[in-house]
């Protein structure tokens, strides 16, 4: 790794693909090819430069033909890869901004009906507020890196864009273990584990926007993580199986062992809502299966937030109930109106 392009032959130079590093005359310089120009199933592919007295040579080989396997289809193939991933964005920037929003009113429902703010509602409060904090710091991000298309990726390494990636990285984390935020054992995980993967990206791996994820580092936040979701998914599975054992009690009435069936199928619903499909694809290789895995991890992870609003909150029957409450306390004109017209069609 080289401190400066000052001794350097040949400059640090952004392609509008790839970030070359800067290379001494008579040096051959290597870069993977982006995985998300990768055909499905194809293993990593490797494009070589040689830096020359002239300057930077061509790569060995271009890139459609390297990772898109299209020579005569160069730039229809580029095309339809770009319309992919814009429209991609388009979808979770859509997605995210429709969580924010339900989230929003989710929460001032929550701080408005006081009756409502018992423990249990206090600790979905906290996850619509992990969930507002992950949309937020969406936008943040994508407004830092994608705001202009023309950015030199190789320079971006800006205090406020690694401050931005930072952020993310955290309400992310924070979002997967707030579920985990009563276990002594893992309050303030969040923090300190940004803390710690900030230190050494300073140390060890101050390149770009830290927006690199085949970063080894990356594994400090990846892991806590994966922790969470599989004790998030051990508690789900523990909790189905005691509601199990209720409904097989001898001396369970009809209507008891219904609902408790619906609270299975409830627990089961959150499974993959808190992200076990995550682990899925933890396991796999970063080359494998791209386009689908973006599309569960961003598509998918953007409406989750709107559908823990729709869950907790807009169909939850205590909230119903105090809205119902309070348009019959401002509006009790419209309870008469009702009544009324009811005996109207009675008589009628």
């Amino acid at each position: 790794m080289k401190d400066s392009n000052t001794t350097a032959a040949c400059v640090m130079q952004w392609d509008g693909v790839s970030c070359w590093p800067a290379a001494s005359e008579g040096e051959t310089v290597s870069v993977s090819c982006p995985l998300l120009l990768l055909k499905p199933q194809t293993p990593p592919v490797f494009i070589t430069r040689s830096c020359t007295a002239a300057g930077w040579s061509e790569p060995s080989v271009p890139y459609y033909k390297a990772c898109l396997c299209e020579a005569p289809e160069e730039d229809e193939g580029m095309r339809k890869e770009k319309i992919y991933f814009d429209t991609l964005k388009t979808i979770y920037s859509v997605g995210y901004g429709l969580s924010l929003a339900a989230l929003l009113i989710a929460v001032l429902l929550f701080c408005c009906f006081r009756k409502l703010l018992c423990p249990r509602n206090y600790i979905h409060l906290n996850l619509f507020l992990t969930f507002i904090l992950r949309s937020v710091a969406v936008f943040i991000k994508d407004s830092v890196l994608f705001a202009d298309k023309s950015t030199n990726h190789c320079t971006l390494s800006t205090v406020g864009c690694k401050a931005a990636m930072s952020l993310f990285h955290f309400c992310v984390l924070s979002n997967f273990c707030w579920l985990l935020v009563e276990d002594s054992g893992f309050v303030g995980t969040p923090s300190l584990t940004i803390a710690i993967w900030i230190l050494l990206k300073t140390q060890f791996d101050d390149e770009g926007c830290w927006d690199d994820l085949s970063s080894s580092l990356w594994w400090i936040i990846k892991i806590p993580i994966l922790l969470s979701i599989f004790i998030n998914f051990m508690i789900f599975l523990n909790i189905s199986r005691i509601i199990i054992q209720k409904t097989k009690a001898s001396h369970m009435n009809q209507s008891d062992t219904h609902l408790y069936r619906r609270l299975v199928h409830s627990t089961l619903l959150l499974i993959p809502l808190f992200g076990v499909h995550y682990t899925l694809f933890a396991m796999i290789p970063e080359h494998v299966g791209v386009k689908l895995r973006l599309f569960f991890e961003l598509v998918l992870g953007s409406f989750q937030g709107l559908i823990v609003a729709l869950l907790y909150c807009f169909l939850n029957g205590e909230v119903q109930k105090e809205i119902r409450s309070t348009v019959r306390r401002y509006w009790p004109e419209t309870k008469t109106t009702s009544v009324h017209l009811q005996t109207q069609e009675y008589l009628h």
